[in-house]
């Protein structure tokens, strides 16, 4: 049997090192609490927290309600991503939808309402064509985001690992 030279046992100690240091040990296991018939006084005051934050008007659930607006706008950043929409959605049914998006030295995306069928009106409205391509609409407080998965045929290749949802601003129309 042939020795490895020194220089390569140190490398290879060294990976050793390096390998062990990155191992993860297993999650612990927590023992698993006795069933109890009714809740302990302190679990029920745990569990009463967020009611009682609820009622104090401290926390807000986001509304389920119909998708509304209407917006033409375009935008463009400091290093030139950009894109343009046009968006008509009334009571969570999309009456016009179009996008341009523009990736900088990488390509452009391009999608229109007559690809798509719509599949979803709530609890956020939901576009699907036959290639697989998805767009979802939702509403986040005064923001209206518009998010494509799975829309890599509708680009230029190797421009939709880049493509960021377009966010539209719903009192003024404006969007990025």
């Amino acid at each position: 049997m042939r020795r490895l030279p020194s220089a390569l046992r140190a490398a290879a100690l060294a990976a050793a090192v390096l390998l062990g240091a990155c191992a993860t040990p297993p999650p612990e296991r927590k023992p698993e609490p006795p069933a109890a018939a009714t809740p302990s006084p302190a679990q029920a005051a745990a569990e009463a927290e967020p009611k009682r934050a609820l009622q104090r008007g401290r926390l807000k659930p986001m509304p389920v309600r119909p998708l509304s607006i209407k917006t033409d706008c375009h935008f463009k950043d400091e290093v030139g991503y950009g894109g343009s929409a046009v968006l008509d959605i009334s009571y969570s049914e999309v009456r016009a939808f179009a996008a341009h998006l523009d990736v900088p030295k990488r390509g452009s995306c391009q999608f229109d309402l007559a690809d798509f069928k719509q599949v979803l009106k709530e609890p956020h409205v939901e576009l699907q064509a036959r290639d697989g391509c998805t767009v979802r609409f939702w509403e986040q407080g005064e923001q209206v985001t518009v998010a494509f998965s799975e829309c890599a045929k509708r680009c230029t290749r190797g421009t939709f690992e880049y493509v960021w949802p377009i966010l539209v601003d719903r009192s003024s129309g404006q969007c990025n």
